[in-house]
């Protein structure tokens, strides 16, 4: 998952996705440097970090991190806590601070989590660059419906190594491609940022029936103004009923997303001569 920024840049993320800038800060507490007092970025330390000595830690991240999981994917983003994720795991809430100074580094983790299902696997990776970014745009998405939650994550935890491997393998599938590196990344990025940009537009979508009754007041209404012509001409031509279930019928295509993507490749493939 390149795991995208709200706004779908996180590709990479959410790819380039969740935490693709990457954090330079140290952790707060000093945690976050290394030898000779340099600074370490926060997602580096969250991985490298030596646990005190003495203790024998009874949890490990990888299960903090698939807990915290379960929970948004059962209640939510906004039931995950400390507190909660503890009370899950019948641990002190205290004691959670030993693997994870911060919400942010739980949220890092979550994320890299979530972003190591983002993968294809090697026997099914297409050789044809087109049909690779198509492969890893639809695993992508895959991971985005079965945990919509995660574009609601607004702090951009620092990325993590599963979103790193996420570049990877989109550098991996346009690798046969003839072109600069520079048209090489702007693509890898495009793919993301049109994967995630769907997915929160899947996670604001609803009924589109209810939204039509909810709605059409309002847009007729708009419409007595005079200001909004090529709606108004489309009413005219086809009808408010026809126009909403048109509308309708387009949103809830299945193969929209494919095809539109599919689209959009063709017209990259056609400008870099292909």
């Amino acid at each position: 998952m390149a795991t995208g920024n709200r706004d779908g840049s996180r590709g990479g993320t959410r790819g380039r996705s969740r935490g693709s800038r990457g954090s330079t800060r140290g952790t707060r507490d000093g945690g976050g440097r290394g030898q000779r007092g340099r600074e370490r970025p926060d997602a580096l330390d969250l991985w490298t970090r030596v646990p005190p000595r003495g203790r024998r830690p009874r949890l490990n991240r990888d299960e903090l991190a698939a807990t915290a999981v379960r929970i948004a994917d059962r209640e939510g983003l906004g039931a995950l806590s400390m507190r909660r994720l503890a009370g899950e795991l019948g641990a002190g809430t205290m004691s959670l601070y030993y693997y994870v100074r911060t919400k942010t580094e739980l949220l890092t983790l979550v994320v890299d989590a979530v972003m190591a299902e983002n993968h294809v696997p090697d026997a099914e990776m297409p050789e044809d660059w087109q049909e690779a970014l198509v492969a890893i745009a639809r695993t992508t998405r895959a991971t985005l419906r079965r945990h919509p939650w995660v574009m609601e994550i607004t702090e951009d935890p620092p990325i993590g190594p599963n979103s790193i491997r996420h570049f990877d393998q989109s550098l991996q599938a346009v690798s046969g491609l003839d072109a600069p590196l520079a048209d090489k990344i702007d693509l890898v990025l495009l793919v993301d940022e049109y994967v995630f940009g769907v997915g929160f537009m899947d996670r604001q979508s609803g009924d589109v029936d209810e939204q039509a009754r909810e709605t059409r007041p309002y847009v007729e209404t708009l419409l007595e103004t005079g200001g909004f012509p090529y709606i108004e001409a489309m009413v005219e031509e086809h009808g408010m009923d026809a126009g909403w279930a048109t509308f309708g019928q387009v949103s809830a295509d299945k193969g929209r997303f494919e095809r539109n993507l599919r689209r959009l490749l063709a017209g990259v493939a056609a400008d870099l001569g292909q």
